[in-house]
């Protein structure tokens, strides 16, 4: 584990300067799910929350639980079968339905007043809300504060561009003693650690498959942070 005030260095990223000019709309996010392009879906979990989930909740219940741009993840499903209040955003309005299908759950859906468009689909017989709107205008639905947040890649997928923007709106929901479980892929962490939490990277593991070769490269490492209240 590393020392919880030190950061990975910035020169381990070397696409960094690439990336930052990229631009994804959120059109372009719908038609990935349209066009099934959803490689990054992982259907049996991510498994170093697995690993690692009780460290992650620390024994507490009835935690609520944010899952940034969530997509169809079945670890929400995970933590609501646990007692644990679940709240995720997405923008792909087809991605939340295949959530409650696939996970054979009830649903109903309403409109967000003040997000004009955008609706929220709550299960029936778990405790899971996911609002189908841009993660930016989600503060206006007043969801208030959360106790864990689960971040599987979604400030990676966000615009670097955005990623300050991404990253002030997290602080906003973090609760008191909040524990943020952040997974990532080839990223500079230094623009989202702030200065109130400690970090700890609690694993580095080989993330490489075969269909990676189709974006032209041969490595590919993830690592989960674990951000704590200092």
């Amino acid at each position: 584990m590393e020392d919880p005030k030190t950061l990975p260095s910035v020169e381990e990223y070397s696409n960094t300067e690439v990336q930052k000019n990229q631009v994804v709309t959120l059109e372009e996010w719908q038609e990935k799910w349209v066009n099934r392009n959803i490689s990054f879906h992982e259907e049996q979990g991510n498994q170093l929350l697995k690993k690692h989930l009780d460290t992650f909740l620390k024994g507490e219940n009835r935690l609520r639980v944010f899952f940034p741009l969530c997509g169809k993840a079945v670890e929400m499903k995970w933590l609501a079968d646990r007692g644990h209040s679940v709240v995720g955003v997405e923008i792909s309005e087809l991605g939340i339905r295949e959530f409650f299908t696939e996970q054979n759950l009830s649903y109903s859906e309403e409109p967000i007043m003040e997000i004009p468009g955008a609706k929220v689909f709550k299960s029936s017989s778990r405790d899971i809300a996911l609002y189908c709107c841009s993660l930016y205008d989600l503060p206006k639905a007043n969801v208030g504060k959360f106790d864990r947040i689960w971040d599987r890649g979604a400030f990676v997928a966000v615009n670097p561009r955005d990623r300050k923007r991404y990253a002030d709106i997290m602080m906003s929901l973090l609760g008191k003693k909040c524990r943020y479980l952040l997974s990532v892929l080839h990223y500079d962490p230094t623009k989202h650690a702030g200065s109130v939490y400690n970090i700890h990277c609690l694993e580095e593991v080989d993330a490489f498959q075969e269909k990676h070769r189709k974006w032209g490269i041969d490595c590919l490492i993830e690592r989960l942070y674990l951000f704590t209240e200092k």
